[in-house]
């Protein structure tokens, strides 16, 4: 599915934050103080990346300073997942100037999608089930795809983003490895290098070159790496624990 800004506009709610030139949280309407842990975070004139847990700040640092240099009028929305209260979230970031073209201040608009990519699971189910995706949010051009969860052969990572690979080519996703593996169906997907998650579901084959395992997903001619570590658990999954055990399989 496409979303346009009007049609996130119209649906989800909207939170807006506003920042001075040093970035420090000045105001933001009703539905930011909701979302974000504002009373925790007291005084409340704190530097914006206050707001957001450890692993998440680096993300947000970047995107204030591409807002601070990049000339484009209608940057594309940023992905993100804020992990306090666990939700995920399409952001903007845009500066603000005066008439002289200095720099005031940032205007930070995001809207809150998780209850379109999370998987509706009962209020009493485990925790890391309700919070699991069954979309993928992706950046195309000025709109934001989601893709199905089960459509996905593989995710690669570059730095703190990752390209999602399906049969139909790759797509861009703001979000990283790290929280996308903590939020996919563990039954469904595996962590088979410090950069690669795989569809288990689609594994066509294992071979290995210079010793090392690879694997080959169904529809996809690439061959994904293998760390020794992950390797045991791969086997296993796949019904193969046997040879994992083997003298030498290692």
């Amino acid at each position: 599915m496409n979303l346009s800004p009007l049609y996130l506009l119209e649906r989800f709610d909207v939170g807006i934050v506003r920042l001075d030139a040093d970035r420090q949280v000045t105001d933001m309407n009703a539905f930011a103080r909701q979302v974000l842990p504002v009373e925790e975070k007291q005084p409340f004139s704190r530097m914006v990346l206050d707001f957001h847990p450890e692993r998440s700040r680096p993300k947000v640092e970047f995107l204030l300073d591409q807002a601070a240099v990049c000339p484009v009028a209608s940057p594309p929305p940023m992905t993100m997942i804020i992990n306090i209260p666990e939700r995920v979230l399409l952001i903007n970031v845009s500066r603000m100037s005066d008439g002289l073209g200095t720099t005031t201040g940032y205007t930070l608009v995001f809207y809150d999608i998780t209850e379109f990519v999370a998987a509706e699971m009962p209020a009493d189910a485990p925790r890391e089930e309700r919070r699991r995706l069954h979309k993928i949010p992706s950046v195309q051009g000025q709109q934001i795809v989601f893709v199905d969860a089960e459509q996905v052969l593989r995710l690669h990572s570059e730095g703190h983003y990752t390209h999602i690979v399906t049969g139909a080519g790759r797509r861009f996703c703001n979000l990283s490895i790290g929280d996308l593996e903590a939020r996919l169906d563990p039954a469904l997907f595996l962590r088979v290098h410090r950069s690669h998650i795989v569809n288990l579901g689609a594994v066509q084959e294992l071979e290995r070159q210079d010793g090392r395992l690879m694997v080959r997903l169904r529809g996809d001619d690439e061959r994904v790496p293998v760390s020794r570590s992950s390797a045991p658990g791969l086997l296993q999954r796949l019904g193969l624990a046997d040879i994992a055990t083997r003298p030498g399989s290692s």
